[in-house]
């Protein structure tokens, strides 16, 4: 809460010296209209969610310098290179600005680099050359971050584009100052040009994904002759040597500097070759000074928010709104680059070649599927045009689709989440990509586990495709007993996958697939036991596994327990609303989430790992709103006729776990997701069920959205009479007719119009809870609009 109470008389300072001679003018009318102000995109804090750690994560964020799905971002170093917590908010020194990669601290990072400023006595080593900073000394924006390095005396800054950045550096007056490269530990080379003014190089750094011959190649052109030009070695050991090579080297250029002089360098990196590089180099940055690539970084940003124009009161709540959209658009990552022909190419991290196309990474589709992609099909299908044609190339390189790449194939999470995101995208209207050959991919997953990738030391990377599919196609479900961890999980994810397979088969005219997809759609009932309540894990020979304890975390499930899986059948809600004993056992199993308490077992992890410990401090019993299985969850009420209480805890949840702070999410980002949650949910809709086009109404944060559309129609939501104690919907009405129905489809959502809610604080009981208003269900008629 001090954070947002600051946050928000910064923001008052402008407006109240402006107006203070006129008239007196409420505080928050004031904060309002600086907020009105300025462009959406400064309300932006990349800070949000940094303040984490390994024990407690309150977002494991970044701040990420960066254009909207650029192959590279840029972060200040805080913590110790090779960490995957490379910036916390209560580190007090800077050792650097990388180029990064991460995706997730628990992925960490690849490709990395960093250039650091310094004066004085030479000092290479991270943790000696590292500089105490300030929050108030700090300025941190999507398309720009500058730090005053305090040790020092100099200001750095740096802004970006897709392939490449612009620094500046203000010096003092010093007859001894340094701009450093370090090439970090994994295997790097530098070599130093004085005459071109050049340094350049490549670096091998990764946690795996890659083949044997990657590389990321940069070049660092800067705009001020060397006085003095060094490297240094392994062991940091520096001498007059041009070029270094070896397991962690790095290069120095001196300068003696005025008072405020600015030495400026401009960065591009490949991973492809050094003249790619260049070539990227000339491209997005060209002869353009550090401004212009600051504005066109900012004008990048902005042409994206200014597609959601949101009008509110609430200035934390729109900080938080676009904080969370600048989040949603950075992954998957661009890893494709344009050729000395102007064609689009990509280095392979599956097989280690040039291939032409498109390619996208960064992603773990077990996070993303749920919303994220979701909202590219929505409100942008070219780009998730792209990102199929990227899964087609996948495919064909590796022989398999990606479930977490970074950036290449990584064994990490479970599911067959990439046939949900895929077949959302093809049944949602997104075209231009081979859907016959990703149809193929997500068959070959649901069929063998046979011939998957390994990693480098030959063991086979188990999150690509389905562990245990054959017992799976068997029995309907991977057993417990045959080695398998978390496999009732890996069950229910599969079976949602097999509803998209379904679907996407349908489509295409798969009459036989479809059948046999959507049977193996209802596995999920071969798991739920009726004596417990609650989604089990069982044996090959068909006995439940035991001892069983639901509060117990890990085991058969993932990242959570039996209370937080069960929620996990987005295909057939009124099947399991059936299999609970009706609608209003069913309120009742949901209700019971939010009121028993946060206990917990953790014994098969053996320690209290953040997941768990970030359920039970938030004062919301079993809600683990921080990790993404039941995310979805408060959602269900719109099936079982009480739509009103999904619109109650929508609410509760945006408002007491998201703020435009350093401590401002609930648990892991993770590439998106949590982010995207929260900026459907804002919009007052969530995509519950893939491959369906509809959206689960919730309860609208706003009071007015407008939404430009692909092809340019504007959607208007409106709230009338909304604000935090109105969170219940009384009425609705879509282009002037009443709408009484708890869900959207896409195709009206994307013709545009104005969706009007009038809002109250008390619940409208009746509004939406009709038995024939459900949204879709597999064992539910077909819902109509």
């Amino acid at each position: 809460m001090r954070h947002r109470v600051i946050a928000a008389l910064r923001g008052t300072v402008a407006a109240v010296a402006s107006i203070a001679l006129v008239a007196p003018v409420p505080l928050s009318a004031q904060a309002a209209a600086s907020a009105d102000a300025q462009p959406s995109v400064d309300l932006v804090n990349p800070l949000m969610g940094t303040d984490s750690d390994y024990t407690l994560s309150y977002g494991n964020t970044y701040p990420a310098v960066a254009v909207p799905w650029g192959m590279n971002f840029w972060t200040p170093v805080t913590g110790k290179p090779g960490s995957g917590w490379g910036y916390t908010y209560d580190g007090n020194k800077i050792n650097g600005i990388k180029q990064t990669h991460q995706p997730s601290p628990w992925m960490n990072d690849y490709a990395a680099f960093a250039l650091m400023a310094t004066t004085g006595a030479l000092k290479v080593k991270a943790d000696e050359r590292a500089s105490w900073y300030s929050h108030k000394a700090e300025e941190s924006r999507p398309y720009s971050y500058k730090v005053y390095l305090a040790d020092y005396d100099v200001t750095a800054e740096v802004a970006p584009t897709n392939r490449a950045a612009q620094f500046r550096f203000t010096f003092p007056e010093s007859d001894d100052a340094h701009i450093i490269l370090d090439g970090y530990a994994g295997g790097s080379m530098v070599s130093v040009d004085p005459a071109r003014r050049r340094i350049t190089g490549y670096v091998r750094n990764n946690h795996g994904g890659v083949p044997g011959n990657f590389h990321n190649y940069f070049v660092a052109e800067f705009d001020h002759a060397f006085t003095v030009s060094r490297t240094w070695d392994d062991n940091g050991q520096i001498a007059a040597t041009p070029m270094r090579e070896g397991d962690h080297v790095g290069a120095v250029v001196s300068f003696k500097t005025r008072k405020g002089e600015q030495v400026g360098v401009k960065v591009a990196s490949s991973f492809i070759s050094l003249d790619q590089a260049e070539r990227n180099l000339r491209g997005e940055i060209g002869g353009d000074g550090f401004e212009q690539t600051k504005a066109k970084a900012k004008a990048v940003w902005q042409r994206e928010f200014d597609r959601i124009e949101v009008s509110d009161p609430d200035i934390d709540n729109r900080r938080t709104f676009y904080s969370a959209l600048y989040r949603m658009l950075q992954f998957p990552r661009m890893f494709h680059e344009v050729d000395a022909k102007g064609q689009t190419v990509h280095y392979s991290p599956y097989d280690g070649k040039v291939h032409p196309g498109f390619l996208y990474t960064d992603n773990g589709f077990w996070d993303t599927w749920r919303a994220v992609f979701p909202f590219f099909a929505l409100m942008y299908p070219e780009r998730d045009s792209e990102i199929m044609q990227g899964l087609v190339n996948t495919y064909k390189e590796s022989g398999w689709l990606p479930e977490w790449a970074s950036p290449g194939h990584r064994d990490v999470m479970i599911g067959s989440n990439s046939a949900n995101l895929i077949a959302d995208a093809y049944l949602n209207g997104v075209r231009g990509f081979d859907v016959e050959t990703l149809y193929e991919a997500m068959v070959k997953n649901a069929t063998t586990s046979q011939g998957r990738p390994v990693d480098k030391k030959g063991n086979v990377v188990g999150a690509v495709g389905r562990e245990g599919v054959e017992y799976y196609n068997r029995l309907g479900y991977v057993p417990y007993d045959v080695g398998i961890n978390e496999n009732a999980a890996r069950s229910l994810e599969y079976a949602t996958a097999d509803f998209s397979i379904s679907r996407l088969a349908s489509a295409l005219g798969k009459t036989e697939d479809a059948k046999l997809y959507a049977a193996r759609a209802q596995n999920y009932r071969k798991l739920y036991d009726t004596q417990s309540g609650w989604m089990r894990g069982r044996n090959q020979d068909g006995s439940w596994s035991t001892p069983f304890n639901p509060y117990k975390w890990g085991d058969a499930f993932t990242e959570g327990n039996a209370l937080h899986y069960s929620w996990s059948v987005m295909q057939d809600v009124q099947g399991l609303a059936d299999l609970m004993g009706g609608k209003d056992a069913f309120v009742k199993r949901l209700d019971s989430v939010f009121t028993t308490p946060p206990i917990f077992d953790d014994s098969y992890y053996g320690q209290t790992i953040h997941e768990i410990r970030e359920m039970q401090i938030v004062d919301m019993g079993q809600y683990a709103h921080g990790n993404q299985p039941i995310q979805h969850m408060p959602y269900l009420y719109d099936w079982a006729g009480a739509p009103w209480k999904t619109q109650y805890h929508v609410r509760d949840v945006m408002k007491k776990l998201y703020a435009p702070t350093p401590d401002g999410y609930p648990g892991d980002e993770d590439n998106g997701q949590t982010s995207a949650w929260y900026v459907f949910s804002a919009l007052g809709f969530y995509p519950v069920t893939p491959a369906v086009g509809q959206y689960a109404i919730g309860s609208p944060l706003f009071r007015t959205v407008k939404l430009t559309m692909p092809g340019g129609k504007t959607l208007t939501i409106e709230a009338a009479n909304n604000g935090p104690g109105n969170v219940y919907i009384q009425s609705a009405s879509f282009n002037g007719t009443p709408h009484d129905k708890p869900w959207l489809t896409r195709e009206a959502l994307q013709k545009g119009g104005t969706l009007r809610f009038v809002m109250g604080a008390t619940p409208n009981r009746k509004w939406g809870a009709a038995s024939s208003a459900a949204p879709f269900s597999m064992s539910a008629p077909v819902a109509k609009p």
